[in-house]
């Protein structure tokens, strides 16, 4: 009896099963309806770069909410004024690149891509500064022990004129850094 009970039951399931496969591929092809293109559709580099920092910037917030929050920058209001752009007009030129598969995946390809060229950079960047900081501390310490913990004044300025070197060449990379983010395009 129970067998023919649990017969029942896989029967019933499968029944149940493939009527609802059946519904939600039946839902899944009526026509659905693409966004009109926008009158001021935001250009495909445009909306690459506009992305692009709406990415850095949530990725900013969530690394540490709380020094992000001091800063005082409203994350997409910056970007969307940095483009001259505005939230309406972002949303409308994001649909109509997310109902076109192919440009939408070109910008997210794109978006990608940058990200990829940036993480290099920084880490090329990140060695380098490494390099400057072991530079300095072995500058101290052979100095250091030539001596003890005295130096002369001659020495003292040649260890003083390689840091102020290397914390110049420091300097020049955190710009490059800064200088290497999107940078926006002219305005439509």
């Amino acid at each position: 009896m129970w067998q023919s009970v649990c017969n029942l039951t896989d029967n019933m399931l499968k029944k149940l099963f493939l009527l609802f496969f059946i519904s939600v591929a039946f839902a899944a092809c009526q026509d659905v309806e693409k966004s009109e293109r926008p009158d001021n559709l935001i250009p495909e580099e445009k909306m690459i770069d506009v992305i692009a920092e709406i990415s850095l910037m949530q990725s900013a917030r969530n690394f540490n909410k709380r020094i992000f929050e001091n800063t005082g920058i409203r994350g997409q209001d910056y970007i969307f004024e940095k483009y001259d752009i505005d939230s309406v007009q972002f949303k409308r030129s994001n649909d109509y690149y997310a109902d076109n598969y192919e440009i939408y995946q070109r910008i997210y390809d794109s978006v990608k891509n940058r990200f990829e060229k940036l993480k290099v950079e920084l880490d090329t960047l990140q060695k380098q500064e490494q390099r400057i900081k072991d530079s300095i501390a072995k500058v101290k310490r052979d100095s250091l022990g030539k001596r003890g913990d005295s130096l002369d004044p001659a020495e003292e300025k040649e260890i003083e004129e390689i840091s102020d070197s290397l914390i110049e060449e420091k300097d020049s990379l955190n710009r490059r850094v800064i200088d290497s983010l999107p940078q926006p395009r002219s305005r439509n």
